[in-house]
């Protein structure tokens, strides 16, 4: 089992680059205005300039409209949209024929129906499955994986939702699972937006050392 890394949620120049220096495969950066981890006004253009161009930057957006989301792919030269909300298949459609990679989040619970994401399998390159809240994720709650013992694992997918180091030895029994990365945020924060260095570094290289195949 080999998996990517994605910390979400950054927001505070010197804790991004801090972040960067564990070397994980994804930053997210949030645009939704609504989130306590709303960047825009704090993130710097020059910080995202001075990222390693290993590390993909993932924009994060919630029902918002295609022009404001190539402003900010333009502005912070972002690789990815994580398309959080209930953006339509047109709209992801529409990006994706404008050449952007994207990844479609669902919120799910018990009783989620994983025919909602058929017609979306044509425009996008990955799903990202995360726990129902009204506040679009960022929640630390952890949904029933075994939930996804519904998914048809054509998408690969970004696992999400409450992950924290002690999801570790859960995490290892989803090899039945077509995971191309681990989502990881408010578990790991000093406070919203801020990252604890430490615990991101451990659960980094405990995830390489023991997953990477």
């Amino acid at each position: 089992m080999s998996v990517k890394i994605k910390v979400c949620g950054m927001k505070y120049q010197e804790n991004i680059l801090a972040i960067a220096s564990c070397n994980p495969d994804y930053l997210g950066f949030i645009f939704y205005e609504k989130s306590k981890r709303f960047v825009d006004k704090e993130l710097n253009t020059l910080t995202t300039v001075l990222l390693n161009k290993s590390i993909e930057k993932v924009g994060v957006f919630v029902n918002q409209p295609t022009p404001f989301i190539e402003d900010k792919v333009e502005k912070f030269g972002l690789d990815l949209l994580q398309l959080h909300g209930d953006e339509s298949v047109e709209q992801c459609k529409e990006l994706r024929f404008k050449g952007y990679k994207i990844i479609k989040a669902f919120q799910v619970d018990t009783n989620f129906d994983f025919k909602i994401t058929e017609p979306y399998k044509k425009y996008v390159d990955y799903f990202l499955f995360d726990t129902k809240s009204e506040d679009f994720g960022g929640t630390g709650k952890k949904y029933d994986w075994s939930i996804l013992k519904g998914y048809d694992n054509e998408i690969p997918l970004f696992l999400s939702g409450g992950l924290d180091l002690d999801s570790i030895e859960e995490i290892k029994k989803l090899n039945h699972l077509n995971i191309h990365a681990l989502d990881i945020n408010s578990k790991f924060e000093v406070e919203a937006g801020k990252k604890d260095l430490k615990k991101v570094k451990l659960f980094i290289e405990r995830i390489r050392n023991e997953l990477f195949s």
